[in-house]
């Protein structure tokens, strides 16, 4: 089976981001698309990588953890302590995210109860307009 490689403004389209970010994740060794001249070529490998750092962003990892949870796909384990790890970190942060969450539905709360006041106030102010021209 082949593994066709795609240029930077194909992968760019393709993950709906741009080449400056590519260039990015590259300078950080998140992605190490095979180098010919100027010219990046990304097989599936970089496909798969984008995808699980597009993931990660997605549920907050920095890029330091993103990149520390790739690189243990390699130690030979069979993966297991890659996901044991990606797991740890997805305790931690599905916590964290329940906080803000919790944090955020309060404010929300507050904010309506502080709209609903303000909503009372105009009304009073309206019902006093209405008195006086009566």
């Amino acid at each position: 089976m082949s593994d066709p490689a795609m240029t930077i403004s194909q992968m760019s389209d393709s993950f709906n981001i741009t080449a400056r970010t590519l260039r990015f994740y590259e300078a950080k060794k998140l992605l190490t698309p095979q180098r010919i001249g100027q010219k990046r070529l990304y097989y599936n490998r970089d496909r798969v990588r984008l995808k699980l750092i597009q993931r990660g962003k997605r549920f907050g990892y920095s890029l330091e953890n993103i990149g520390h949870l790739l690189d243990l796909y390699y130690i030979g384990d069979q993966m297991q302590t890659q996901i044991k790890k990606t797991y740890e970190l997805g305790l931690l942060r599905l916590s964290e995210m329940e906080s803000q969450r919790d944090e955020l539905n309060q404010t929300i709360d507050d904010f309506k109860e502080v709209m609903r006041q303000g909503k009372a106030q105009i009304k009073a102010f309206e019902k006093q307009d209405a008195d006086k021209n009566a």
